[in-house]
């Protein structure tokens, strides 16, 4: 390609550092997309016979339909998909393929496809959250009053509804689906025309060309055009924050499966057992997405660090985005599809969230509810009063409910026996009603709004 100006080939391991081949074959449709619009526009403003422009498209088909197939022969010694299409390209349909370049660079050419690439990545991302969203949304509609245990400080804090804690997931999914829409938005823009950092003396039209891509329009700066990849780094910053989210999720799952919780049951579908152990049921799906986490954070890294040090405009440093992406992608697909497939298949184990629900004297912030209420006392001496009623249960070993009146009475003579109707797991669950509460008339309310938003 640049044999005017070298004499001799590239040394063995400049050629093997240099290739891009391996990976950026994944970008075929992309540069074809790119390449077909190029072309049409060249053709439109005169730089393009028609002739060519038709022979061009022509080619430009055969390519796709060759690759479509599997019958197209990647060759590493053209470095990188553009040659690899280029030079088939010239194969088919002769000289005329030499002046598809015209007008542009691999800089701006690479930029485009990434573009296009990350922008699809965005969409399928948010396909995907959909689907586990929905997945979660069905176990909230079958369990609006399946009572459990919520917790902080992973301690037994106060009774929720296992639908309540399912639809704090659809919300964190939803800011995620948010976000890769946010990043698609701003990289919508396309760097066509820019070629290698400042323009062409071309009578180009860039408008066409971003048209016939999908993009808003064109970037408006060249050199900035052929070197941001902050679209990049923003699409693995959000799918590093929707990973966080389902290790979360997952870390949950691996803990209600355990049979010292018992809170849900997962199917031999994603399961596995022991070698050694016949009795094992191994959670390893969830597993397996909790530890995607490191995978997709740790591209983020990788493309920050690449970036960092980057003088305007292009370097071949910027070969390095796509492998880093790429394995994300695919790293979040993956988690995302074993998630949504666990959230459907999970079965829940009420009478065991019931049992666990019980432990811990979860009903004691009621309790100091009602003393405010009844007794008419500041929340903070109610809370002194609770703790020490509590202390009293605990010595004697027995749940709130089934403390004597008169024990209760130590601490506040004022209390009466319709202090026990407040000390129920189900009197809490359906006392949080303020919004966004567990109660299960507000559970309701989110999950008719959910019905509707995921539709």
């Amino acid at each position: 390609m640049w044999g005017g100006r070298f004499a001799a080939g590239p040394a063995a391991i400049m050629e093997e550092i240099n290739v891009s081949i391996d990976f950026d074959k994944r970008l075929a449709a992309q540069d074809l997309a790119g390449s077909r619009a190029h072309a049409q526009m060249l053709v439109a403003k005169g730089i393009l016979s028609q002739e060519d422009g038709t022979a061009i498209a022509r080619g430009l088909d055969q390519v796709a339909a060759e690759i479509e197939a599997g019958r197209f022969t990647f060759r590493r010694e053209l470095e990188d998909i553009h040659l690899n299409v280029e030079s088939r390209l010239a194969e088919l349909i002769g000289p005329a393929a030499g002046r598809l370049h015209t007008g542009r660079s691999r800089n701006d050419q690479v930029a485009t496809d990434f573009r296009l690439w990350v922008r699809e990545a965005c969409d399928h991302a948010g396909e995907r959250l959909t689907l586990l969203q929905r997945a979660l949304l069905a176990q909230a509609e079958a369990h609006a009053e399946t009572i459990m245990p919520g917790f902080t400080h992973m301690q037994p804090a106060q009774p929720v509804s296992f639908a309540h804690h399912c639809l704090a997931y659809v919300e964190m999914f939803a800011r995620d689906r948010g976000r890769f829409a946010d990043a698609r938005k701003r990289m919508n823009e396309s760097p066509l025309g820019s070629a290698a950092l400042a323009g062409t003396p071309y009578p180009i039209d860039r408008q066409m060309t971003a048209q016939a891509l999908g993009f808003d329009r064109p970037m408006r700066n060249s050199m900035d055009a052929v070197s941001a990849r902050d679209f990049a780094l923003e699409y693995l910053a959000a799918a590093s924050i929707a990973a966080t989210h389902l290790s979360r999720l997952a870390e949950e799952i691996v803990l209600w499966a355990a049979p010292a919780y018992g809170f849900i049951k997962l199917s031999d579908a994603f399961t596995t057992g022991s070698s050694i152990m016949p009795q094992k049921r191994n959670p390893d799906a969830a597993e397996l997405v909790r530890a995607k986490t490191g995978r997709i954070l740790g591209s983020f890294v990788a493309l920050s660090t690449v970036m960092k040090g980057l003088a305007l405009a292009y370097a071949k440093d910027l070969q390095e985005d796509k492998e880093a992406v790429f394995q994300a992608a695919d790293a979040l697909d993956l988690a995302l599809a074993a998630m949504a497939g666990m959230a459907a298949d999970l079965k829940p184990q009420p009478q065991n969230m019931r049992r666990a629900a019980e432990a811990g004297y979860p009903t004691a912030t009621d309790l100091a509810d009602f003393i405010v209420t009844t007794l008419k006392k500041p929340f903070r001496e109610a809370h002194h009063s609770a703790g020490a009623i509590v202390k009293l249960a605990e010595e004697k070993g027995v749940a709130l409910a089934d403390l004597p009146l008169s024990a209760m009475q130590t601490v506040e003579p004022g209390l009466t026996d319709k202090v026990f109707a407040v000390l129920k797991l189900e009197s809490s669950l359906h006392a949080r009603t303020s919004e966004g509460g567990t109660a299960p008339a507000r559970v309701r309310e989110q999950i008719a709004f959910w019905r509707k938003e995921l539709a």
